[in-house]
C-alpha cells in the first residue's frame, strides 16, 4: 500500500514522497532531472514486495516538491539527500540505500562522498558517473529546454515531443503517467512540472563546469559504502570509457548493464532494471540484518 509523505530538505523546503512498505531496510529512490517520483512506482512496489521500504522522493523544484530560491546545484540536491536520509534513519533506525537516476545519482555521490559520510547504506547509480558525455548532456538539456517557456497545447502534444526524442521507446498505452510530469497553468497550456530555474542553472561556463566535475570526482573517490553502477546499454550519456574511469575511482563498486536501454534505464526497461538491482539490494539487506 502506497502512502504519501512529506520530508523537509536542507533549507526546510517541503519535499513530497510516496512510501511503499511498512518494514524492512529503507530504500530512497531519487529521480533524474525533469522527472518525478512517479517514475519509480513499479520498482518501488517490487522493493516493498521483497520486504523492504521504498521512499520515492520528488527532489527540490520538481513535481509536488517546493520550488526554492536557494539554488539547484548538485551540492544543493546532495544537501537534501542528507536531510531526508537523516529523517528516514530516525524513523526506521537504518540509513537508507539510495537509488539515484542521473541527477539523483550525482546528488547521492555528493551526499555520501562530500557532505555527510554514513548518511547512506549503499548507492545504486542509474546511468550516471561524475564524467559525462558532453554531447549527450547538451542533448538532454536541449530537450528539457524545448517548450519549457511556451508549454504544450495538450498532453498528446507533449507525448509527440517525447516520442521524437526517444524513438526507441514504444509509445505508452496510457498518457496518465506523462500527465503527472506536466502542470496546467491559467492559460490552459501544459508545462513541464519543474521549476524553470532548474534548467537555467545547467548552463554553466567551462570553469564552473570543471569545478563541479572535480568536486563530484573527489566525492566519488571517497565512497566507502557498497556501490552499484547500472548503465543503459544504449546510453547517450555514459559510455564504456566513463564506466572504466568510474571503476578506477571506486574500485570496490559493482557494475551491470541493461541491454537495449538508453539513459532513462528504468523507464526504457523497467522489469530488466528492477531485476538487475535486486541481488545488490538483497546483499546489503542481509549485511544490515546480520
Amino acid at each position: 500500500m502506497m502512502q504519501q509523505r512529506v520530508f523537509l530538505g536542507a533549507d526546510k523546503n517541503r519535499l513530497m514522497a510516496d512510501a511503499y512498505g511498512e518494514e524492512g531496510v529503507p530504500v530512497l529512490l531519487l529521480h533524474g532531472g525533469g522527472q518525478t517520483r512517479h517514475s519509480w512506482g513499479g520498482t518501488a512496489q517490487h522493493i516493498a514486495d521483497a520486504g523492504m521500504r521504498a521512499y520515492c522522493l520528488d527532489q527540490r523544484g520538481h513535481s509536488d516538491s517546493e520550488w526554492v530560491e536557494t539554488g539547484y546545484s548538485f551540492h544543493d540536491f546532495g544537501r537534501d539527500v542528507v536531510a531526508v536520509a537523516r529523517q528516514i534513519q530516525e524513523e526506521t533506525g537504518q540509513a537508507p540505500i539510495a537509488i539515484g537516476a542521473s541527477l539523483g545519482g550525482l546528488a547521492s555521490i555528493m551526499a555520501e562522498g562530500a557532505l555527510s559520510p554514513g548518511s547512506l547504506s549503499g548507492i545504486i547509480l542509474v546511468d550516471i558517473t561524475p564524467r559525462l558525455d558532453k554531447g549527450g548532456v547538451n542533448k538532454v538539456i536541449s530537450f528539457m529546454a524545448r517548450n519549457a517557456s511556451e508549454g504544450f497545447e495538450s498532453v498528446e502534444d507533449a507525448a509527440a515531443v517525447i516520442a521524437e526524442y526517444l524513438p526507441h521507446r514504444p509509445p505508452p498505452k496510457s498518457l496518465k503517467g506523462l500527465a503527472k510530469n506536466l502542470r496546467m497553468k491559467s492559460d490552459g497550456r501544459f508545462y513541464w512540472h519543474w521549476d524553470p530555474k532548474f534548467i537555467d542553472q545547467r548552463h554553466l561556463d567551462d570553469r564552473h563546469a570543471a569545478a563541479m566535475q572535480n568536486a563530484l570526482e573527489d566525492a566519488a573517490r571517497k565512497l566507502a559504502l557498497p556501490v552499484l553502477l547500472v548503465r543503459g546499454g544504449s546510453s547517450e550519456l555514459v559510455n564504456e570509457a566513463h564506466v572504466d574511469e568510474f571503476m578506477q575511482m571506486v574500485p570496490h563498486a559493482e557494475f551491470t548493464e541493461v541491454k537495449a536501454a538508453g539513459h532513462m534505464v528504468a523507464g526504457d526497461k523497467n522489469d530488466m532494471f528492477t531485476s538487475s538491482i535486486m541481488p545488490f539490494l538483497s546483499s546489503i539487506r542481509m549485511s544490515l540484518d546480520a
